[in-house]
């Protein structure tokens, strides 16, 4: 993909932003259900009641759309979990099984991340390795804090940061995508174990 893909034009109102945000949504559904190569432009405005005009008023390109998509799935995962690691009063071990379990409940709402950003890393290569990157200095981030308070025993560094984020992908295609009927609590549980027992 051309790596010259511009960035989505920002919508200077409140119907444009809707409009962008149908756009995306069925953007989501449609790659989601179809892969990057199979979608059309045409069938994601047609799903998402849009002209085809008000598509490029927005987006320059499919490429440019599905850039965006991946950044703003990347940024819907992290507003879906961060109010319950702001909320979240115990440990912050505690806190990281708090926050996979929404992370959990999101996967099994939005099954279509995982097509998408499996595809992102041929797609969308340098969107594909930000959106693990960004996530993972996230969750190092929350470490650090948590040894400077003296409540983990190791010094935190990527490899954990990595360990814990992939650990969160595979149970969330495991438990959320495959499994709709998995008890997420369980799940969590379970994991959380691990990081205590691991770097508590």
């Amino acid at each position: 993909m051309d790596a010259a893909v511009n960035l989505p034009r920002e919508p200077r109102t409140e119907r444009g932003r809707r409009t962008q945000r149908a756009i995306l949504d069925a953007a989501a559904a449609e790659f989601g259900d179809k892969g990057f190569h199979e979608s059309s432009i045409v069938s994601i405005t047609q799903r998402a009641g849009v002209a085809l005009g008000s598509f490029y008023t927005y987006f320059e390109s499919k490429e440019a759309l599905f850039k965006a998509l991946v950044a703003d799935m990347s940024g819907r995962v992290r507003d879906h979990v961060a109010p319950v690691l702001r909320s979240h009063r115990g440990s912050a071990i505690a806190a990281e099984g708090a926050a996979l379990k929404a992370f959990l409940g999101f996967a099994r709402d939005h099954k279509e991340i995982y097509r998408i950003i499996d595809e992102a890393e041929f797609v969308a290569p340098e969107d594909w390795q930000a959106h693990y990157l960004t996530t993972a200095t996230r969750i190092l981030e929350r470490l650090q804090a948590a040894r400077a308070s003296g409540e983990l025993a190791v010094e935190p560094n990527e490899a954990h940061a990595w360990a814990i984020m992939g650990m969160n992908v595979f149970l969330g295609l495991r438990f959320g995508v495959m499994d709709p009927s998995a008890n997420l609590e369980a799940v969590a549980a379970t994991a959380n174990a691990l990081l205590r027992d691991g770097l508590g």
